[in-house]
């Protein structure tokens, strides 16, 4: 499939940082109006183009500042870290993530509603009460949406499923990062986590076990479309 122009002008943003001519890490890059001139691209592509530079841990967003190049850049790790999951064909590797999720976590969300304690059950919808408030205002959710998936996952007390959360967790970020920009998906995202958590509220396994599929697949299929209209 060839390549979005938003992957290639990433690759060209890349290359200009990776040369280290002009970009040092902690550099600030120029602001989204001159950099979509200079690369000449509207400014949607520019900061699909940044998000695929952020999950690759060439650049980092400071809210209020701007967009900088990691402190910790180093191209040559970059290019042969074999431990990042996630290839420059971004949209592909978050679809892949989401087929994953399918599979584990609405059984993760039938055990946890069945095993979880109070104490479980009720830190599940603390969290889930301040991704929601997150979601509404559209901020940074990274944080509430892992330890959302991560309560769920605890209180299973099913040992591989601990084990394999981290997993997701690990590329849950990467995933979010991609997709904050689809309205659709936050809206989807709002309603769905609403429904699990009051299944999970009336200790109904069976129905938090739906609406976590639901919620996965409703992603998914976000995702897919995006992908087929590139």
């Amino acid at each position: 499939m060839p390549k979005a122009l938003s992957e290639m002008i990433s690759d060209d943003l890349y290359a200009i940082i990776a040369s280290g001519k002009r970009f040092q890490p902690g550099s600030k890059l120029p602001n989204e109006i001159d950099l979509s001139k200079e690369l000449n691209v509207n400014r949607a592509t520019l900061r699909m183009a940044v998000r695929i530079l952020v999950t690759r841990g060439v650049l980092e967003i400071q809210r209020g500042k701007g967009t900088f190049v990691r402190s910790d850049f180093d191209p040559n790790k970059i290019d042969s870290d074999e431990s990042v999951l996630f290839d420059p064909e971004i949209e592909s590797s978050v679809r892949d993530l989401y087929e994953l999720r399918i599979a584990i976590e609405p059984e993760a969300a039938f055990l946890a509603t069945k095993r979880g304690t109070e104490k479980e059950i009720n830190y599940i919808l603390e969290i889930g009460e301040r991704l929601e408030e997150k979601l509404y205002s559209n901020e940074d959710r990274q944080n509430e949406e892992k330890e959302f998936h991560k309560a769920i996952a605890k209180a299973t007390h099913n040992e591989y499923i601990n084990k394999i959360m981290p997993i997701l967790i690990k590329d849950m970020d990467k995933a979010v990062t991609v997709t904050s920009s689809f309205e659709e998906l936050r809206t989807e995202t709002i309603r769905d986590h609403r429904l699990i958590m009051d299944f999970m509220k009336r200790r109904d396994a069976e129905g938090a076990k739906a609406a976590m599929r639901l919620h996965m697949v409703h992603a998914l299929s976000l995702m897919t479309e995006r992908v087929e209209k590139k």
